[in-house]
């Protein structure tokens, strides 16, 4: 099969709603995606996460790329994805944010997803900021000019 015809799928995969949370805003703010599967664990206790997990991988086929956002290393979730973390088509990131998803979601399909997912990493990384430190740091800055 060609190279175009690999589709990325994604999966974001929380503790509670928070993977309806960041579904919600990513429709805000890059809009509607096709692909994009949620696992909002232990919200129902009669639907499993492994069910879960099942009926969405029965959905990407061999060719597709999964790509899954986790809240938690080492939490209970990624866990259970782990397991299926030796398919050469699954991909598993952490310790998600919104600035992550976002990057990962539109980039272009063509780009190597393990070059992807680490400059997605490093980018996302820059956004978590202290932002009093850093107003006091330019306040002070300013002072000194």
């Amino acid at each position: 099969m060609d190279k175009s015809a690999k589709t990325r799928k994604f999966l974001i995969a929380t503790h509670g709603t928070l993977a309806a949370g960041i579904k919600s805003s990513l429709d805000i703010i890059i809009g509607a995606m096709e692909h994009v599967f949620l696992i909002q664990a232990y919200v129902d206790e009669n639907i499993s996460v492994e069910t879960e997990l099942q009926a969405i991988l029965k959905q990407v086929n061999d060719d597709d790329e999964l790509i899954v956002f986790t809240d938690i290393l080492g939490g209970s979730i990624t866990n259970q994805i782990l397991q299926h973390a030796q398919k050469s088509n699954v991909h598993i990131i952490s310790g998600v944010n919104l600035p992550l998803v976002i990057e990962v979601m539109l980039a272009d399909a063509e780009t190597p997803i393990d070059e992807l997912i680490s400059t997605a990493i490093d980018n996302a990384k820059e956004q978590m900021v202290y932002v009093n430190k850093l107003l006091t740091a330019q306040n002070d800055e300013t002072v000194n000019d």
